[in-house]
């Protein structure tokens, strides 16, 4: 993985971005203690997990009943 400063991201960006698609990851470094802000890692590296709910998950239920109707002007609160 490969470090690099803003300056240095901004001046070689396209050139950068062709790394990443290649396969490499870089991270970014800022300010005067270079420390790391962010990465840009290949889409293909990104792990596509289902999100959850949070805290609420499979702790309840909503139904509606057949007959539930609303109208636009309810939904709106006009």
């Amino acid at each position: 993985m490969k470090i690099m400063t803003v300056g240095e991201l901004k001046t070689r960006f396209s050139e950068i971005l062709q790394e990443v698609q290649a396969g490499e990851e870089v991270a970014v470094a800022f300010g005067k203690k270079k420390e790391i802000v962010a990465y840009l890692v290949p889409k293909s590296a990104r792990k596509s997990t289902k999100r959850t709910l949070g805290i609420l998950a499979n702790k309840g239920k909503v139904t509606f009943s057949g007959d539930f109707g609303i109208t636009e002007e309810d939904f709106l609160n006009v």
